[in-house]
């Protein structure tokens, strides 16, 4: 029996750090910035630093960032999620949640993923290129941009502002 696909992420469920199902309904109403992120990749200082930024500002708004370890690309999130955890919250800081370790891309790619790849973007296709690819995805539940990994986080705040009614 064929399943349904999603008509946003508010019908997708994940997991956790701890291996838990979560309904990604909890976040409807929120602005959700959704990053594949790596522990050991060039751009991870700059990104879980300008992440944070972004988080402490506009969570308090409305803003949810929800991060995704993911080992698919150089091999650059080989740890557990406790580890990954361990890292991001002792090193960073981070108060955004982490997830459980996904794959992005492939046949075992995320239902998220898929759901989130489903847009017209850009030249490569669906396929995410590298970690830190981000997905803006609006009050609805829609992807409604998609940022090359390359792209700083700090440069979307016009973006978050303009779906969180914000001048």
């Amino acid at each position: 029996m064929a399943t349904k696909d999603p008509e946003s992420v508010y019908e997708i469920s994940i997991e956790n750090a701890k291996g838990n199902s979560l309904e990604l309904s909890q976040y409807k109403d929120k602005v959700l910035l959704i990053v594949n992120v790596a522990s050991k990749c060039g751009m991870t200082n700059s990104n879980y630093t300008e992440l944070n930024e972004l988080y402490s500002k506009y969570k308090d708004k409305g803003l949810e960032i929800l991060a995704f370890p993911c080992n698919q690309f150089g091999d650059e999130e080989p740890g557990t999620s406790d580890q990954i955890t361990d890292f991001v919250c002792t090193r960073f800081k981070s108060e955004f949640p982490i997830f459980n370790k996904i794959e992005v891309n492939g046949e075992n790619a995320s239902p998220l993923y898929k759901f989130l790849k489903k847009g017209k973007w850009g030249i490569f296709g669906d396929d995410i290129q590298w970690n830190f690819a981000k997905f803006l995805v609006d009050k609805n539940g829609q992807a409604v941009e998609r940022y090359y990994p390359t792209t700083s986080p700090l440069t979307l705040e016009h973006d978050i502002k303009k779906l969180l009614n914000i001048s």
